[in-house]
């Protein structure tokens, strides 16, 4: 067994989305959380720490320039920054490190959409820039389909001088929506001096596992495993759930371990998950 793997924490989107429904507030982009209902996000990061995350992402996914502006009538500065203040407040007295989290662009880069790469930097440099005036640990670039948009923001990210990890989310074919392999990730991402790469959300554990056994083959790179919690299911009244428990979840994950530096929840995971994979990394030190 592998020594010195790093918990990171789970899902934020879905659990947000629960928490809030607790509440009931509306089922908005989280980002606007940060603003609105900021106690729903530190009580987020608080209970990712308390179930174990040696890592937590802040709350700033998909809060880039387009985004907000279009869904409301705040800056990046003030979503952004206000996402990593939270998390790092709830940090705060703990070895906890606070990751600012990006993620890619709705709209396709050139030549299979509009934007141009120097409008994509334009806006992934507004992004990283305010959460990084929040001095973060590290940045994750994560759920990203397109190799090219995600080098525009890893050259930004990695110009702040923190570690930057950067995963991708991948088809049950073994390569991204756009066609990228795991040899082509590899090797232009090591190229950019990256700090770590992998794969989150899209597959459970199970389908994720050939991949990064794949990228182990591939790179000596710290990798990063953080799969979803299997195809959420609905429940009797409508809800959505995890496709199953968390001790399954950790369970399938446990081959990988092996394998990865780092290692998480995506979508459907919850603390619950997060604590049961800290257990689990317990018993296997």
């Amino acid at each position: 067994m592998r020594t010195g793997v790093t918990l990171l924490d789970g899902a934020t989107g879905t659990y947000l989305w629960k928490l809030a429904e607790e509440k009931g507030y509306a089922k908005d982009p989280v980002w606007k959380y940060n603003v609105e209902h900021p106690e729903l996000v530190s009580r987020l990061a608080k209970d990712y720490i308390a179930a174990g995350a040696e890592i937590i992402l802040a709350n700033t996914f998909g809060a880039n320039g387009p985004a907000v502006s279009r869904s409301s009538g705040y800056s990046v500065a003030q979503v952004v920054g206000e996402g990593v203040r939270l998390a790092k407040e709830a940090a705060a007295g703990t070895d906890v490190k606070v990751a600012l989290d990006i993620g890619p662009l709705t709209v396709m880069m050139e030549p299979y959409g509009d934007l141009t790469e120097e409008e994509a930097e334009e806006i992934f440099r507004e992004q990283i820039g305010a959460g990084m005036s929040e001095d973060p640990d590290l940045v994750i670039l994560e759920t990203f389909m397109d190799l090219e948009m995600l080098k525009v923001a890893a050259r930004v990210a990695k110009s702040y001088g923190v570690p930057v990890l950067c995963t991708m989310t991948f088809e049950a074919r073994g390569r991204t929506m756009m066609g990228n392999s795991v040899e082509d990730i590899v090797e232009e991402l090591t190229e950019l001096g990256v700090d770590g790469l992998g794969l989150n959300c899209s597959l459970g554990p199970v389908d994720a596992l050939p991949l990064i056994r794949a990228f182990a083959e591939a790179t000596d790179l710290p990798l990063v495993f953080k799969p979803n919690a299997g195809l959420p299911t609905l429940d009797e009244n409508g809800h959505e759930t995890a496709a199953y428990s968390a001790q399954t979840f950790v369970s399938e994950v446990e081959p990988a371990l092996e394998l990865v530096r780092f290692v998480g929840g995506c979508c459907g995971s919850d603390p619950e998950y997060i604590r049961a994979l800290r257990a689990r990394l317990a018993e296997n030190a």
